[in-house]
């Protein structure tokens, strides 16, 4: 009787040992503390030489790109498995190209905005709320029509970059402006050219 019962201790102890006793504590978000820090708020985290109302206008700007971009970038990918018709192989690879280099835009703009002690906007409902590009249907449409819808966003963004830099560069926020000009505004310029080529009615020829 004594070794069945030193047995059973054995075989409880191993069960019970530090790694099976290791678990998750879950539902922590129903009785969190205070967020660490608010959407819309800046602090000064980083010593990098702006002053707040700087640092919270451009926060403010970065956030709108952010949100406009992700959901250009959504298009992309959207249109991407979509696309249908004799430009189908073009489009599609195209399409996939822009939807990657727009994913590494928002990864630059959300990393500036931590930088100037912001909080980045992620989630896609609230970028829905926040974007200024209308919202796309989802139906599938026409090459044409998606291009067109393309090229429209693509404008309000470099519409908001030509503002966004110029009001950076006022204020000495040097960084933000070479982010909304070289990383932003450059990639989306070369982006509308090659969109917009499909929209060029040009007739074919036969070679002699």
């Amino acid at each position: 009787m004594a070794k069945s019962n030193a047995t059973t201790t054995a075989k409880s102890a191993k069960t019970k040992g530090p790694a099976s006793s290791i678990q998750p504590i879950l539902n922590q978000q129903f009785d969190a503390p205070k967020p660490l820090q608010k959407y819309g708020t800046v602090s000064q985290r980083l010593p990098i030489g702006l002053d707040e109302k700087t640092r919270q206008q451009s926060v403010t700007q970065l956030n709108q790109l952010l949100a406009d971009t992700m959901t250009l970038r959504d298009m992309y990918k959207k249109h991407h498995w979509q696309v249908v018709g004799p430009t189908f192989y073009q489009l599609h690879l195209l399409y996939d190209k822009h939807y990657e280099e727009q994913s590494t835009i928002v990864d630059t703009i959300a990393e500036r905005i931590q930088i100037l002690g912001g909080v980045a906007i992620a989630m896609a409902h609230d970028v829905a709320e926040l974007t200024t590009i209308p919202r796309t249907p989802r139906d599938r449409e026409e090459a044409p029509i998606q291009v067109s819808r393309l090229l429209e966003a693509h404008q309000i963004i470099l519409k908001n970059c030509h503002d966004y830099a110029k009001q950076a560069d006022e204020a000495g926020d040097d960084g933000t402006n070479d982010v909304v000009v070289s990383d932003v505004m450059r990639t989306n310029e070369l982006q509308v050219w090659f969109v917009s080529e499909h929209m060029v009615d040009t007739q074919l020829v036969r070679s002699e």
